[in-house]
This record gives structure tokens, C-alpha cells and sequence, in this order.
């Protein structure tokens, strides 16, 4: 049921505005354009967007779950990292790419299982790459081009 205010004039005596209608029972109905609400994060929906395919072809490629952290790590940034990394739905198979560029830090993360095909020194090329794009100004592209060479080393998922 539409609400609105009762006019007292008759619906012929006065033009009603643009997006006004009179109904014949008086009431005036208001159209109002609708206002998306716009993102409050650091990212542009475009740049969601290629972080989430990143997300998705590393995912699929490998068979291991990828996911991104971006925020405040604290004092102890492993440990923050590795409670984040153990709060996914099955941290033995996870990669986290933990970033926090406010305290300029970057923890990657691996489970046992992802471990195995994607040791140490994967991880430390993706970071020392990642720290390069940021240098430049270019967070998405930093995370995006890691997510890129994490999945590269981690090679395809295995056939069972």
C-alpha cells in the first residue's frame, strides 16, 4: 500500500511537479531517484573486480583457496596473520596474502597441504614483488601480479 500526504485541494486545481502524481483519492505520490550508496573502501568496484578474478584463476588454477587480507595486522603480524589464515574454511589447503600498508607489512601465510607446493621461497618472490608495484603507488596491481606468481608456483591443481 503507497503512503503519502492528503492534498486538500482538488487533484485539478494545481499541476503537480516532475515525478508528482495525484491520485484520485487525493494523496499525492513523490517518485525520488534512487541514490546508490558509493563503496567507502580503498577500492574502485573495477579494481574489486580484478582482485576478485585474481582470487578466482589462482583458486581454480591450483585447487588451493587464496584469499586477500588488507588492514592492520598489530604488533605481532605473523601471529595476527596466522589466526586469520586459521579462521578459513580449511586453512591446511589456504593461502592468505595478508597487507598492511599503513604499518608496511606483508605476512603470507600457508597451509600444510598448500605448504607442499608452494614453499618459502614462492612466497618470498610474490612479497618482494608486491613491495615493488606498492612503491609505485599500485596496491590492486601489487596483490593482483602476487596472486598471479603464488599460483604460478604453486603449479596446477593435481588430478585424482
Amino acid at each position: 500500500m503507497a503512503t503519502g500526504e492528503l492534498v486538500s485541494q482538488s487533484p485539478d486545481t494545481e499541476e503537480p511537479g516532475y515525478g508528482v502524481a495525484i491520485t484520485a483519492t487525493g494523496r499525492r505520490s513523490v517518485a525520488k531517484m534512487y541514490e546508490p550508496a558509493t563503496p567507502s573502501g580503498p577500492f574502485t568496484p573495477q579494481q574489486l573486480a580484478r582482485l576478485d578474478e585474481a582470487l578466482t584463476f589462482a583458486s581454480r588454477e591450483t585447487g588451493l583457496d587464496f584469499s586477500i587480507y588488507l588492514g592492520e595486522l598489530g604488533s605481532d603480524s605473523r601471529e595476527a596473520a596466522e589466526k586469520l589464515h586459521d579462521s578459513v574454511d580449511n586453512p591446511g589447503n589456504a593461502v592468505l596474502v595478508a597487507v598492511s600498508p599503513g604499518e608496511r607489512l606483508i605476512e603470507i601465510v600457508t597451509g600444510g597441504v598448500a605448504f607442499q607446493r608452494l614453499p618459502d621461497r614462492g612466497a618470498k618472490l610474490a612479497a618482494a614483488s608486491m613491495v615493488a608495484s606498492f612503491k609505485e603507488g599500485d596496491l590492486v596491481g601489487g596483490l593482483v601480479n602476487a596472486l598471479r606468481m603464488l599460483a604460478d608456483q604453486a603449479g596446477p591443481a593435481p588430478k585424482h
